[in-house]
């Protein structure tokens, strides 16, 4: 019977296991947290997690954050940390790349918008703010890329799925993009190769949006997997031969027939934690009062936004407080807040017929399931997975050597409450009012 190892590169941990070809786990998990951004930390507790364990397996596959970039010396030496999606430094120069081309244009290539979260902000900013890095810089690598280099002594290379989370990837050449690398003044030569190859068994990183996806069993176009970590994403996995980026959305690859699609926020788990650091440890449920009971709305932006308007100087806002406001009734419009955001991507992607949560994010919060249950008046179903990213590398590497996994199991089905229908929908007007008075139609 075939096993495989699984490799997940989050971005606070790393993750391994063995699963056979039922993609089921054969062994323990190992996993080592982290807090920094240091390139050569995450490339130490790979080494421990892995702990040699790809010796006796027929393949490695590997799940990995995208977006990130690290600056490489002509040793091969990060020059910097890792810069990865949360870093808004370079909002300004991602606003002066809009004015200097077509930035929808850009967007149907690639996929992404310009936005501080990608690539070409990222180095039209190192280039102003850090001119000599720049200059050094032999090569642009994701984190990824580093990774593998540094694990199998060869020159850095970038999976087709790794790099079209770059922002610099041309979905239809599946190449990197020379429009774009013309207006940085980047030459190809200073960016990894591109190869979805196998490195003596390892097969390259794909995207973990993608992973956790394959992970959770949200395959083709009308289920989507709805997943809140340290930030959110919903979205779909499906087949195409001509890639179509939706307004608002994102478009990344899987492999060459399969592309994720979809919206990403940046607040998630890191609100809920910053409720809980801010206002306190929750006590009781959620789910008692009704949203028009606290009036509130909340515009979940501390982290900036991305999808639906991707405006990195967006920032969080509450409406509707009165002296009567409790902690409480902030917590929960926070998290509804949340809910309608999924839902105004979620009306971008009309297909859906079924959505599935997943995520470490509401693994111990199931009141939220029901809110987001609630906000998107549609059924949301628990994925039974503990780690999608994890078995998602898994299922993509036993893909490739011929085996197809069983489908991933489900958990319990929060129905939205009938007899909240009504406020919720007045509720999310009030969000879209928010939103529309600070930013212009969703």
């Amino acid at each position: 019977m075939a096993t495989v190892l699984a490799l997940d590169v989050g971005s606070s941990s790393v993750r391994a296991r063995r699963f056979d070809e039922q993609a089921e786990p054969v062994d323990e998990l190992r996993q080592e947290r982290y807090a920094g951004d240091d390139p050569g930390e995450i490339v130490r507790l790979v080494r421990e997690v892995v702990g040699g364990r790809d010796e006796g397996a027929d393949a490695v596959g590997c799940s990995c954050f995208g977006h990130s970039l690290i600056a490489l010396d002509e040793a091969g030496r990060p020059l910097t940390p890792v810069l990865g999606w949360r870093d808004t430094r370079s909002a300004a120069a991602a606003a002066r790349l809009r004015q200097r081309l077509d930035a929808a244009a850009a967007r149907a290539r690639t996929g992404a918008y310009l936005h501080p979260s990608f690539w070409p902000a990222k180095l039209a900013w190192l280039a102003e703010a850090e001119p000599e890095v720049f200059r050094r810089a032999a090569r642009f690598v994701s984190c990824s890329d580093y990774l593998y280099a540094e694990l199998h002594g060869a020159e850095p290379a970038s999976s087709s799925s790794i790099a079209s989370g770059t922002g610099l990837f041309d979905l239809t050449t599946r190449g990197w993009d020379a429009e774009l690398l013309e207006l940085l003044g980047v030459d190809e030569a200073r960016l990894p190769a591109l190869s979805d190859a196998p490195q003596g068994g390892w097969y390259p990183p794909l995207i973990d949006g993608a992973c956790s996806n394959l992970g959770a069993g949200c395959v083709g176009p009308t289920r989507a997997a709805l997943m809140i970590g340290t930030s959110g994403a919903l979205r779909i996995l499906h087949e195409t031969v001509r890639p179509m980026p939706r307004p608002g959305l994102f478009l990344y690859v899987l492999d060459e027939r399969r592309v994720v699609e979809g919206g990403a926020l940046s607040d998630g788990g890191n609100l809920h934690a910053w409720l809980n650091t801010v206002l306190g440890a929750a006590s009781g449920s959620l789910l008692e009062r009704g949203p028009d009971e606290h009036g509130l709305a909340f515009l979940p932006f501390l982290g900036g936004e991305r999808s639906t308007g991707w405006n990195p100087d967006a920032a969080g806002a509450i409406d509707g407080l009165t002296f009567a406001t409790s902690a409480r009734d902030i917590r929960q419009a926070a998290l509804e807040g949340v809910g309608f955001r999924f839902a105004a991507i979620a009306d971008r992607l009309p297909e859906v017929e079924e959505v599935v949560a997943t995520g470490g994010g509401l693994r111990f919060v199931p009141d939220w399931i029901q809110l987001l249950a609630d906000t998107l008046a549609r059924p949301v179903t628990a994925s039974a997975v503990e780690e999608a990213s994890l078995r998602g590398a898994a299922v993509a590497t036993l893909e490739r050597l011929g085996h197809e996994a069983p489908p991933a199991p489900l958990g319990r089905v929060f129905h939205p409450r009938p007899e909240r229908a009504d406020a919720y929908r007045s509720a999310r007007r009030r969000h879209q009012q928010l939103y529309g008075m600070l930013h212009g139609d969703d």
